[in-house]
C-alpha cells in the first residue's frame, strides 16, 4: 500500500511540473521572434552615473544689515589664464569664456557695458561686439567674375587670455571676521593691428553680475586635477577662490588705477602686493593689543 502511495505521489508530481514547464513557456515577454528588438544599451561614461552637480542648489546670501558692515573696499584685479593654477579657465572642452559669452548671447546672464552695473546691453550690441562680418572678394572660377561674399567670424573662447574681477573685501561686525564678495567678471579681448598683427590693447567685452551668475556656475563642471569622482563646479572654483590674480586698481579718492600712481611694471606689482598685504592684516590689527 505504501509502494502505490509512492507511486501517485511521483505521478501527481511529474504532472504538476509539465504543466508549470508548459505555463512557462507560453509567457509572452518570453517568446523570442524575428521581429524583436533588443533593449537599447546604455553607454556610461565612468562607473557611476554623477547626478551631485545636476542635483546640487545654491544657497542664498545671508542678509545683512547696514550696521553690520562697517568697513568695505573696493578692488578690481586681473585673472590671466596662462598662469598654472588657472588652467581649468582653459579647458578645451569647456573654457570659461564660452560659459559666459553664450549666457550673455541667449540672454541668461544680463550684460553690462560698466562695473557699475547700471548699463545693460540690448542683443544687438552684444552681436557686434561677439560676431565681426567680413567682406572678401572672390573670383568665380568658372566665369572668372569677382563676387563680393560677406562671412561673419566669432570669437574664439580660448582666445581669451585674461579677465578682470570686481570684488568688495567687507568686515563683518556681526560675526567679527573678515569676508570677500565677487560683484562681477569682464573677459578681454587682444585687440591687434589688422595689418601687421601687433598687440594694440585689451578690449572689455562686457561685464556680469556675479551674484545672478551663481546659478548658471553651480550647473556648471570646472575641470580641477586630483579626484574626477568629486568634480567642482564654477561656483566651487569662485567661492574657494580657486584661482590666481593680481590688484591693478583700489578705491581711491581719483579713481585711478595703479599705473596712474607709478609708471614701472615693477613699482605696480609692489603695490598690488602692499594692498594684498593690507587686506590680509586687517582683521588681524583688530585684535592686537
Amino acid at each position: 500500500m505504501i509502494y502505490n502511495l509512492l507511486r501517485k505521489s511521483a505521478l501527481s508530481l511529474t504532472v504538476l511540473c509539465s504543466f508549470t514547464l508548459i505555463s512557462m513557456a507560453q509567457v509572452p515577454e518570453e517568446i523570442i521572434t524575428e521581429a524583436s528588438t533588443p533593449a537599447e544599451e546604455e553607454f556610461l561614461n565612468g562607473i557611476v552615473e554623477r547626478n551631485n552637480i545636476h542635483e546640487s542648489r545654491v544657497l542664498a546670501y545671508p542678509p545683512y544689515r547696514e550696521a553690520d558692515v562697517p568697513w568695505e573696499r573696493t578692488i578690481w584685479r586681473v585673472l590671466d589664464v596662462r598662469e598654472k593654477i588657472n588652467a581649468p579657465f582653459i579647458n578645451p572642452l569647456r573654457p570659461f569664456a564660452e560659459i559666459i559669452i553664450d549666457a550673455a548671447e541667449n540672454g541668461d546672464l544680463t550684460a553690462f557695458m560698466d562695473d557699475n552695473f547700471t548699463d545693460q546691453m540690448d542683443p544687438e550690441e552684444i552681436n557686434r561686439l561677439l560676431f565681426q562680418i567680413d567682406t572678401n572678394v572672390v573670383i568665380d572660377p568658372e566665369t572668372y567674375e569677382e563676387e563680393i561674399v560677406v562671412t561673419q567670424s566669432s570669437i574664439d573662447p580660448m582666445n581669451i587670455q585674461r579677465f578682470r574681477i570686481k570684488e568688495v573685501w567687507y568686515f563683518n561686525n556681526k560675526y567679527s571676521r573678515m569676508g570677500v564678495r565677487v560683484l562681477g567678471i569682464s573677459p578681454l579681448l587682444d585687440v591687434v593691428d589688422e595689418d601687421t598683427g601687433e598687440f594694440r590693447y585689451e578690449l572689455p567685452l562686457f561685464w556680469i553680475y556675479y551674484p545672478q551668475a551663481r546659478e548658471l556656475f553651480s550647473r556648471e563642471s570646472a575641470f580641477v586635477s586630483g579626484n574626477d569622482a568629486a568634480p567642482m563646479t564654477w561656483l566651487d572654483l569662485w567661492e574657494m577662490r580657486r584661482f590666481s590674480s593680481y590688484v591693478f586698481k583700489a578705491s581711491n579718492v581719483y579713481d585711478e588705477r595703479l599705473e596712474a600712481f607709478h609708471e614701472s611694471r615693477i613699482e605696480q606689482l609692489i603695490e598690488s602686493q602692499r594692498i594684498e598685504d593690507d587686506l590680509f592684516n586687517f582683521e588681524i590689527d583688530l585684535w592686537s593689543y
